[in-house]
This record gives structure tokens, sequence and C-alpha cells, in this order.
């Protein structure tokens, strides 16, 4: 059985590298490529669409796309728990339709968060320092988003971090409590900090992307695992777990 695929965001870095990924798998076929300004009506009859666009795009894409009972892989940044939370009722209006939602596809990124959201619960002091190409249009990053909001539920009954001066707009943008520090460099693909502070310690967990190549394992195990999905799945996390429960 063939997977027809909508593809919106073809033009951009992470579209291109997906279009070359599924060229090369016999079963999936890409039978529309859009970018951020085509008209929406194109990835209709597709079985998975797949965003790669911008946050000011991207809701519009799956918010079309699940009124049409397609299944939606969403690689843009910018997802917050928030916005996440206004599609429930899409979902839940057509049990049968899910979106896979993956802030970064890289499987040391998410080996990295979790292990933050780990940390999180020994550590009141907790900051992220996240960079990127200077082309990235987002800040914070959608994996710095993600990483707060697991670090401030893991931290369960401790609440949130300790973050002084945030009235500063040096101290970054807080998210989950969390203070989160952006830099968008020439040079970068993609690298993050979690740096927490202790009585007389630092612990530093970082993860830098030194290819875009790191993300095919993960875009390869969302195209064929987000077709099962039902509701809404939020991180790559969750698509191994249902890829190794199948």
């Amino acid at each position: 059985m063939t997977t027809t695929v909508a593809l919106v965001g073809a033009t951009g870095r992470m579209g291109q590298l997906i279009t070359g990924l599924i060229s090369e798998l016999p079963d999936f076929e890409l039978v529309a490529s859009l970018d951020s300004r085509s008209p929406l009506e194109t990835m209709k009859g597709a079985d998975l669409v797949v965003d790669v666009t911008v946050p000011a795009v991207s809701q519009k894409v799956v918010e079309h796309a699940l009124a049409g009972g397609q299944h939606v892989l969403v690689g843009t940044s910018g997802w917050s728990a928030d916005r996440i939370a206004g599609l429930q009722p899409l979902v839940t209006a057509d049990p049968e339709v899910g979106i896979a939602i993956v802030p970064n596809f890289s499987i040391g990124s998410v080996l990295a968060t979790t292990f933050a959201a780990t940390a999180s619960r020994y550590f009141d002091s907790v900051e992220i320092v996240e960079a990127h190409h200077a082309g990235k249009v987002d800040s914070p990053s959608g994996t710095a988003v993600r990483t707060a909001e697991l670090m401030l539920a893991a931290r369960g009954d401790l609440g949130p971090v300790a973050a002084p001066h945030v009235d500063q707009r040096a101290r970054g943008q807080q998210v989950s409590s969390i203070p989160i520090h952006s830099l968008r460099l020439h040079g970068v693909v993609a690298k993050q900090d979690v740096i927490f502070g202790g009585t007389g310690e630092l612990l530093t967990i970082s993860h830098e992307t030194l290819s875009a190549s790191s993300y095919e394992a993960g875009i390869l195990l969302a195209l064929r695992t987000t077709p099962q999905v039902r509701g809404i799945v939020v991180g790559l996390d969750r698509l191994i777990e249902m890829d190794a429960s199948a």
C-alpha cells in the first residue's frame, strides 16, 4: 500500500530534505509540493500532510488538513502547549484523524530533552541557551519551548524554577518559568544547552546538530508512524514509543 503525501513548505531547507527522502521510499508518493503561499486546496486527497512552513502559516495548514480528515505531521516550530490545546476540538470531532507535532527530528535532541526533564527535579536554577542559523524566523525554538514545558511538568509539586530579575529584557523569554536565550548566527545549524545551577556545581546538557542529515532517521520514523496516530501526539519520543510497540 502506498501512502500519498502533500508537503507544505517544500521549498525550504527541511522541505527539500523531506522531498529527497520520500523519493527514495517505495511505499510513499509525493503528490503535492506546496510553498507557504500555495492554495491549501492543492493538498486535498493526500493520505498525509507534512507541514514544515513557518509559525504564521502552520496553524492554517494544520486546521485545513484536520478539517478535511487528513493525518498531519508537523515539523514547524512555534507550537506551544496552548496552541496545541486549541486543536483538540478538531481531533475530537473526527476520531479517525491524528496529528503528530515534532519540534525536532533529531534522535540526539530528543534524548537530551529527556535527560533535561529528569535533571530538572534536582535543580531549582535552570536556563536554556539555544542557537540556530541566521535564517530561522522564530525564537525561541520549538525544541527549547518543548524542553522547558517538559521540565516544568517533570518538576511536579516542586513548581516553577528560580529565575531572578526576569523583568530585565536581557534575561531572556520565560517559558514554563524557565528563561530561554536565543542566538541566530551564521555558521550554526542548531545547538541547545540546558544549564542547571546547584550549590557548588553546574550541570550542562548539550546537543549540537552538525548536519541536516541528523534529522533523516527521525523524519523516516515520523513518516511511517504518523498515519497510525489518533488524536494529538507531541514529540519524536512518543513516535519512537509507538514504533517500538508495533
